[in-house]
């Protein structure tokens, strides 16, 4: 994939003399620049390196749209990251506004609101067929109007609902169904509600996504997902910001020495 393709090029930090979450991260110390150079860039390591924090950061100070929660400018879980999102330099190769963030505890949120929402146009239609009793076919259309071309939507996106499906299949209709061309995706975790076998056809979605000139970070503790051939990868680890090939990721050597042998593992527990 061209390098030209991508619309976000890199990030870089100003100086700041905040302490305290997040300007305490050991990663932030010695952050000056990231340079994106793949369509799809993973932020791997363990819990609590930064990875999602920055990810959040940098969704803030792109002023990405969110799937599933509040704005970014007025989340309350986000405070922090809006925080440092201000000292965060963006520079673009061609300035997006296509695209969303999407963190793996917003889309059950999503999925409860959309459903609720279904019920919602649901009992309003039934509500029509009670009131206008006696009344013209007509009337009781115009009536039915918005609550009817809403349901409609929904059940061409969905289905009969995000909760008529696995989370999985649920989980990569959304993702299909919000996709644009050319936008900038950014993801914490989108393995969570996804199968072993989910993942993989995430990983088609991505390459078929990025023949249509998306670009993607994504923050992920998944080796499926970080087998990504077009991928670049940046390990989170004591407290710097490195590029790592696939194989000598802890995540990759660990889950490949427990599947080819799990009893080793098992045996000391």
């Amino acid at each position: 994939m061209r390098e030209n393709n991508l619309q976000l090029r890199s990030l870089g930090l100003r100086p700041f003399k905040e302490s305290g979450f997040p300007f305490d991260l050991p990663i932030l110390a010695g952050l000056e620049e990231l340079v994106f150079t793949a369509p799809v860039t993973y932020f791997v390591g363990e819990n609590g390196s930064g990875k999602s924090t920055l990810l959040e950061s940098i969704a803030c100070a792109v002023e990405s749209i969110t799937v599933g929660s509040q704005p970014l400018r007025s989340d309350p879980s986000l405070a922090a990251q809006r925080e440092l999102a201000k000292y965060i330099k963006l520079v673009w190769s061609k300035r997006t506004r296509k695209g969303f963030f999407l963190r793996a505890e917003d889309f059950f949120g999503y999925a409860k609101q959309q459903n609720a929402l279904r019920r919602e146009m649901e009992e309003d239609l039934q509500r029509v067929d009670r009131d206008y009793a006696g009344r013209s076919e007509y009337s009781k259309r115009l009536a039915k109007l918005s609550s009817a071309g809403q349901l409609h939507d929904m059940r061409r996106r969905y289905g009969e609902g995000l909760d008529a499906r696995s989370h999985g299949e649920s989980f990569l209709a959304l993702f299909q169904d919000r996709f644009v061309p050319g936008g900038l995706y950014l993801l914490d975790e989108p393995e969570a509600p996804l199968s072993p076998i989910r993942q993989v056809g995430l990983l088609a979605l991505l390459r078929e996504m990025i023949a249509q000139n998306a670009q993607f970070i994504i923050a992920t503790h998944s080796p499926i997902l970080m087998a990504l051939p077009e991928a670049e990868i940046l390990h989170f680890d004591q407290g710097r910001i490195r590029k790592a090939d696939f194989n000598e990721l802890e995540h990759v050597t660990l889950t490949r020495d427990f599947l080819n042998n799990p009893q080793s593992f098992l045996k000391n527990l």
